[in-house]
């Protein structure tokens, strides 16, 4: 064996483990099926812009170690994640909270607006929603679903808000404060110089190499290390022999602009069915001291459906795919030295925060 471990991918699960292992004295080597590291939070510098490749990506959590970590291999400045959304001529503060009411309704205190919106609940009259969007109804009313739920949803997942089951929406979260911060994490920023930079930090002194189709070639790989960390894609690494699991994908397209700023603000999501992109981009605003003055980058994100070829972005959480991702996750689970990192190989969404965390756990797991 050349390696104590090979990692199967580069973004933030395969980089942070590569990082922990590395520290501890561990040789590693690291293959990346891209021609690029850093997975999808990769970024790259245009025009002196550090843009999100793979759409936006804001580091937020509560974890201070995983905050600590993050510090530790990036230089980073605070960053306060305010979107908005467009609709049929009008911007809204997202999430939703005093502000997006009183542009709503023209209410001004939080007991106008629980009362607005309880009204609007108790008019459907929905005791046991079947679908998404009578369980969006029982939550918020007819007015917050129709202009900033409904557009937005049927474009992320293809489908009609009637035909998603209610359980996508578990809650939706309504602030009766006037505060625009998307999140409630404690810590929450951006890295200077992009995330690339950040990734390239977990990697320093780490074999990489990229262009590798691991599963192409798996049992040459596999030989050269005594344990394997396997960060893709969880239904792929056993031949999809008990099925294929079902993804959404994305597709971007990208705009240089000749003018300084085009929409004063980082992200502003489309929530109604048209235009078909769910968002907008300005990749500057990220960056406060971003040094182009004269011109910007923006990128129009489409949710798009997966097959073969492209970049799997979402899982899909029906009946169907949480089934069969279990068996999987026992198949996985059942492997001697492989182990299952990420949010491919588990089949789950993960914040990037989530990604940490969870490489910390495995690390834990292999160190006892």
């Amino acid at each position: 064996m050349t390696y104590d471990y090979l990692i199967v991918g580069s973004g933030l699960s395969g980089a942070t483990m590569a990082r922990l292992l590395t520290d501890e004295g561990k040789k590693v080597l690291v293959i990346e099926k891209r021609d690029e590291v850093g997975g999808n939070i990769a970024t790259k510098n245009i025009d002196g812009i550090d843009v999100h490749v793979y759409g936006p990506h804001i580091f937020h959590t509560s974890d201070k170690g995983a905050w600590d970590f993050f510090c530790s291999h990036a230089d980073v400045f605070p960053f306060i994640n305010a979107p908005l959304a467009y609709y049929k001529g009008h911007y809204y503060n997202m999430p939703f909270n005093m502000n997006t009411f009183q542009q709503l309704w023209g209410v001004t205190t939080p007991e106008e607006a629980k009362k607005k919106i309880a009204e609007e609940v108790e008019k459907e009259g929905i005791k046991d929603p079947k679908n998404l969007e009578e369980q969006a109804l029982s939550l918020v009313g007819r007015t917050i679903f129709e202009t900033l739920v409904k557009g937005y949803t049927e474009k992320q997942w293809g489908r009609d808000c009637k035909d998603l089951p209610a359980s996508i929406i578990k809650r939706l979260p309504l602030r009766f404060e006037y505060n625009n911060n998307y999140f409630n994490d404690i810590y929450q920023g951006q890295p200077r110089g992009g995330y690339t930079a950040f990734i390239e930090n977990l990697l320093k002194g780490v074999e990489v190499k990229t262009g590798v189709d691991y599963l192409a070639g798996k049992e040459k790989w596999d030989s050269l290390a005594e344990r394997v960390i396997y960060t893709g894609r969880l239904d792929e690494y056993f031949g999809f022999e008990l099925g294929r699991l079902d993804w959404r994908s994305l597709r971007f397209e990208v705009e240089k602009l000749d003018i300084p700023d085009f929409q004063h603000n980082a992200v502003v999501n489309y929530t109604d069915r048209e235009p078909a992109y769910t968002r907008i981009t300005e990749h500057k605003h990220f960056d406060p001291e971003c040094p182009n003055k004269t011109s910007t980058i923006i990128t129009k994100e489409y949710p798009d459906s997966f097959e073969e070829g492209k970049i799997p972005y979402y899982v899909v959480n029906d009946e169907r795919n949480n089934a069969l991702s279990e068996e999987y996750r026992k198949k996985a689970a059942s492997l001697k030295g492989v182990y299952f990192l990420g949010r491919l190989a588990n089949y789950k969404y993960f914040d990037m925060d989530d990604t940490i965390i969870e490489a910390f756990a495995l690390h834990k797991r292999l160190s006892e």
